[in-house]
């Protein structure tokens, strides 16, 4: 199998003919070691082919137990599972690793996509910003539909603006929601089941405005910081996201709503201890801090608790 040099999750997924969950799993327990390149975890050919070989059934060794008195497992530190796109993970992921015994591995799906991986059991916290249009409210909504009978703890990781890039000067004076029905206009979404992208459709929803008559609707990127960049280079008038990657790429941002950008994660005797970990470190002076230091983020809820199931 070494051919390749590394293999993605979907590959090594269809080469082994076992489900994304089982790898996950695998990746978990620190059994398949994984690397990252952009935002895609990769599988080494050769970390591949050692663990077939590990595996491999010895016609006689494979039905007995080891008899050595001894024989002594190798103790990995647990690997848990982080989705989302933000850089504040990145250093969030950061501060786990500092002060437990966890390792962190990062996976950049979007909030409603990175719900069903935790419905799947293939990530561990999932960062949200999803808009529920019929309430006014963040993330809670969705959790209790898609996570149904799983107990769960909703903690806040800070608030953001989330509204249009447009271009520097906003020349074509896009100011609103409705300002997306004008034929003058063309925008670029977002990826199906990313925060932006529901926010965008609810609010299409809630302004009576087709998707038909939106134009540039069907021309999509997989993040805040593409979209900006679509915008910056003429590609699209508008497009929906965060202020921190406008004031990166340099164009302009007109505000529409404050985010609740969450965090949720399964409520299990299991994950008891990253719980209390993650409770400690959202709380502390030195990572709200490092955030604040970031610029455009509001860490005044860091830490609070939204929900928690008993």
């Amino acid at each position: 199998m070494s051919k390749e040099r590394s293999y993605t999750i979907e590959e090594v997924s269809q080469l082994l003919k076992v489900s994304k969950l089982t790898l996950y799993d695998l990746v978990k327990k620190g059994e398949l070691p994984v690397f990252r390149v952009g935002r895609q975890m990769r599988i080494d050919a050769n970390d591949l082919d050692q663990y077939i070989n590990k595996h491999k059934t010895n016609p006689n060794t494979a039905l007995h137990a080891p008899t050595s008195e001894h024989h002594t497992e190798a103790k990995t530190s647990p690997n848990i599972v982080i989705s989302g796109q933000d850089i504040v993970l990145d250093i969030l992921g950061k501060h786990i690793e500092k002060h437990s015994t966890y390792k962190t591995l990062r996976s950049f799906s979007g909030s409603l996509n990175s719900l069903f991986s935790m419905y799947n059991g293939e990530c561990d916290i999932v960062s949200l910003h999803l808009y529920d249009g019929d309430t006014g409210k963040y993330n809670l909504p969705y959790v209790k539909k898609i996570l149904v009978g799983s107990p769960i703890i909703l903690m806040n990781l800070l608030l953001r603006k989330a509204g249009f890039y447009v271009k520097k000067g906003n020349p074509l004076n896009i100011t609103s929601w409705a300002d997306l029905n004008r034929e003058d206009l063309t925008i670029i979404n977002r990826e199906k089941g990313s925060g932006a992208r529901i926010l965008l459709d609810e609010q299409l929803r809630i302004n009576g405005i087709s998707p038909r008559n939106v134009r540039g609707y069907q021309h999509e990127e997989t993040n805040h910081l593409s979209v900006a960049s679509a915008v910056s280079t003429g590609m699209a008038d508008v497009g929906v996201g965060i202020e921190k990657a406008a004031k990166m790429v340099g164009i302009d941002f007109v505000p529409l709503i404050t985010e609740q950008y969450d965090l949720v994660m399964l409520k299990t005797p299991e994950t008891e201890s990253l719980i209390n970990t993650i409770s400690k470190i959202l709380s502390s002076t030195q990572f709200q801090s490092e955030i604040n230091s970031l610029g455009d983020y509001d860490t005044s809820h860091t830490g609070k608790i939204i929900y928690e199931t008993f």
